[in-house]
């Protein structure tokens, strides 16, 4: 693919406190375009503006508050002038058996995972159309290719946003409005610490895997190979290209996860061909 003239940007970018959000931040920032994030804390906004003043603007925004989410977008239209790119990166993990997990937890991780993306991207729309055009990069997840175990819903609001990210894709084109999911291998940043949840009232029949997840998590073996200031640049290569890809997972652990993971579901779909074509009206 190749990309498009690099012009200056501006971006909206949900959780920009720390990880691949702040860096997709400072790395907009960096070459000179203009960065409204989005945090949950006030007393962050300061340290935020101050990486680029003028050009880097922090608003108050938790994308599960439904009638907040089209004020915090049309804030930023104003701040800027117009958007180009929106990055929908703010997300949680949350550990625990499907059958240990509350509706609440459930909906929690729901809400936060795919209908916020899904609340911002439908704020942003009409803006971009007006506009002529522009990015939407929504990060997602390998889970999203194949469910971890102890981390089913976690991995369900990961399909659902590959699903919405497919579907928009196609919907946005005519419009010359780009769609990309990212889904991430594993990024030295503060996600398996500082952005999971845990079930409140874990079952002792799934207390080594818990166990097991929350030990990966928090004190990997070994440390992960990818560099969320390397995985920001390339978010800045999909933002500038005329014609980015639907998907890309980003590093190669993560490349290679996701084929792996879409080799095996496609051969359980060989599996029991003639089972699964004895559907047909006879002739």
């Amino acid at each position: 693919m190749t990309p498009s003239k690099a012009l200056a940007k501006s971006w909206f970018v949900t959780g920009v406190s720390s990880g691949l959000g702040r860096a997709i931040a400072e790395a907009a920032l960096a070459r000179g375009d203009t960065v409204v994030g989005t945090l949950r804390k006030p007393d962050q906004f300061a340290a935020f503006e101050a990486l680029a003043p003028g050009r880097a603007h922090a608003i108050a925004l938790d994308v599960t508050e439904s009638a907040v989410v089209p004020g915090a977008v049309d804030k930023a239209v104003a701040l800027t002038g117009g958007l180009d790119v929106i990055v929908n990166n703010a997300g949680y993990g949350l550990v625990g058996a499907v059958e240990e997990l509350t509706e609440a937890e459930a909906g929690r991780q729901m809400d936060t995972n795919f209908f916020g993306v899904f609340r911002v991207v439908k704020a942003a729309i009409p803006h971009l159309k007006s506009r002529g055009g522009g990015s939407i990069i929504n990060i997602g997840s390998v889970a999203s290719a194949r469910g971890f175990p102890s981390m089913g819903m976690y991995s369900a609001s990961k399909f659902a946003v590959a699903g919405l990210s497919q579907a928009l894709s196609k919907e946005l084109a005519p419009f010359n409005i780009r769609v990309t999911v990212v889904e991430p291998g594993g990024f030295r940043t503060n996600f398996g610490s500082g952005s999971m949840g845990w079930a409140a009232n874990p079952l002792p029949d799934y207390a080594r895997t818990t166990a097991y997840m929350r030990e990966s998590m928090e004190r990997p073996k070994a440390p992960a190979q990818n560099d969320p200031a390397r995985g920001a640049l390339v978010i800045l290569a999909l933002a500038d290209m005329d014609t980015p890809p639907v998907h890309m997972a980003l590093g190669a652990d993560g490349r290679k996860y996701v084929k792996d993971a879409i080799r095996a579901r496609l051969a359980d779909y060989d599996q029991h061909v003639e089972l699964a074509e004895s559907t047909a009206y006879p002739d």
